[in-house]
């Protein structure tokens, strides 16, 4: 079932009695979700990316704009009329039930046509604790479960009515950093079997990431960047989303265009053949290559050693971040001792945006969003 959201707009009054002006939490939002695929709405809290989720689901009542299931309009549709299945960050099962029949118990309250016999109703039942892996707990109560298993049956109570949409708000919050890797885990291995368009609320850039086919960036209720995640990361269109992807976070510098090269500070630390001015430099953390012969030239602060990978803790007078990070490998030697050090940088892990607009820009220009 894909979903098209057109013009999607959502109000609400304000409660400061000297402002007057409605609080604008999703501006004229217009995407389209494919059949069949995992979308991630991310941002920061704030964004509306729960608000948009709300509207998609029935619960809240969109200002303006359209909200089309396979075509079919359902913006005014109440939420139990749509087919959807939604997993909140609460879990919201009922304590005083067990598993077999919190998960039972959607299907219970299905009227006239739509009632379902009890076998057919304990098959749906077994084979949504089956596709959770939850078949050996359908005994306990919810005081009895992990928060992982607990989540688990939220999913599984969510998929057993054979919803057309599946939508999870924030679903891994109250999870620990282990159980939220092996539960994200679960939730795309069951979107893959089950082929249910989701559409998955995170603020986490990595869960995003990991997770999702196509990834929504939202700030003040307005779509930054729609696309694969990967790509999102490689050509971030503007400075919001270059800051907002990545862990560590983006190097960002204040640099200027001028005679041909990109300058941070008074070093020209490459070639760059675009309008003069003065203009934000990103470079992600892997983009930095400890070189003694490096066109950038910064103050060592610390080398830390993680196994894996060398973090170089660095500073620079151009910088706009707090710190200069990069990532090198294990094997590479940086003198911990050395009050400065250099950097090559890599051209594709390099960004450039216009200082006004904070907007991409290509070496000829501006590049389209």
């Amino acid at each position: 079932m894909n979903i098209e959201l057109t013009n999607l707009t959502k109000r609400f009054p304000s409660r400061d009695k000297k402002k007057q002006e409605d609080v604008v939490a999703v501006d004229g939002l217009t995407i389209e979700i494919p059949d069949g695929k995992l979308v991630s709405l991310l941002g920061p809290s704030g964004c509306g990316k729960s608000t948009t989720l709300n509207m998609i689901c029935g619960l809240e009542k969109p200002s303006e704009g359209k909200i089309f299931f396979g075509g079919e309009d359902v913006t005014d549709l109440p939420p139990e009329n749509r087919g959807v299945g939604m997993v909140f960050q609460s879990y919201a099962l009922y304590p005083h039930l067990t598993v077999r029949k919190n998960i039972l118990f959607p299907l219970e309250n299905k009227k006239g046509k739509e009632k379902l016999s009890k076998e057919e109703m304990n098959r749906r039942v077994e084979e949504a604790a089956k596709l959770v892996q939850i078949e050996d707990l359908m005994d306990r109560r919810p005081s009895e479960l992990s928060g992982g298993q607990q989540q688990r049956v939220a999913i599984a109570r969510a998929i057993v009515r054979m919803p057309k949409v599946l939508l999870l708000d924030e679903p891994l919050s109250n999870l620990d950093a282990r159980l939220r890797l092996a539960t994200r885990e679960e939730i795309r291995r069951i979107q893959k079997e089950t082929g249910i368009t989701t559409v998955f609320v995170t603020h986490d850039q990595e869960e995003a990431m990991s997770i999702s086919d196509i990834m929504v960036v939202m700030k003040d209720g307005v779509l930054q960047q729609m696309g694969r995640p990967q790509d999102i990361y490689d050509y971030p269109c503007n400075l919001f989303v270059a800051k907002f992807l990545g862990n560590p976070p983006i190097n960002v510098f204040m640099g200027e265009i001028k005679e041909g090269s990109l300058y941070i500070g008074e070093e020209a630390v490459m070639k760059w053949h675009g309008q003069s001015g003065k203009v934000y430099v990103g470079i992600r953390p892997e983009g930095l290559m400890v070189d003694a012969q490096g066109t950038l030239t910064c103050h060592l602060k610390s080398v830390e050693r993680l196994g894996r990978d060398t973090s170089i803790v660095a500073e620079h007078d151009g910088m706009c971040s707090e710190t200069i990070r990069a990532i090198v490998p294990s094997g590479t030697e940086v003198d911990s001792e050395s009050e400065v050090v250099r950097f090559t940088i890599r051209k594709d892990k390099l960004f450039v945006f216009d200082e006004k607009s904070e907007m991409l820009l290509k070496e000829d220009g501006y590049e389209k969003g």
